[in-house]
């Protein structure tokens, strides 16, 4: 029964990760916190053997970490603002 939970768990989250690959209007943040919350869902469900809790929560926290990566474009627009 775990491993049925696991491997639903992780398919669901790679369908929501082809999903969102498709969405090729996104600005940088939007695709880094898309990707993070992704990589965060299934690492969620693989550390709590698929509950969904962990799978949510795992999503959530990778959202916030994503949005937040200050990626390379971002870094030499701040410094010309200075």
């Amino acid at each position: 029964m775990k491993t049925i939970r696991r491997v639903v768990g992780s398919s669901v989250a790679l369908a929501v990760l082809i999903g969102l690959g498709g969405c090729s209007g996104m600005t940088r943040q939007d695709q880094n916190t898309a990707v993070g919350a992704g990589i965060g869902g299934v690492a969620g469900a693989v550390l709590t053997d698929g509950s969904p809790v962990g799978t949510v929560g795992g999503a959530v926290v990778g959202g916030v970490i994503g949005h937040e990566v200050n990626t390379g474009d971002n870094r030499d627009r701040n410094r010309k603002n200075r």
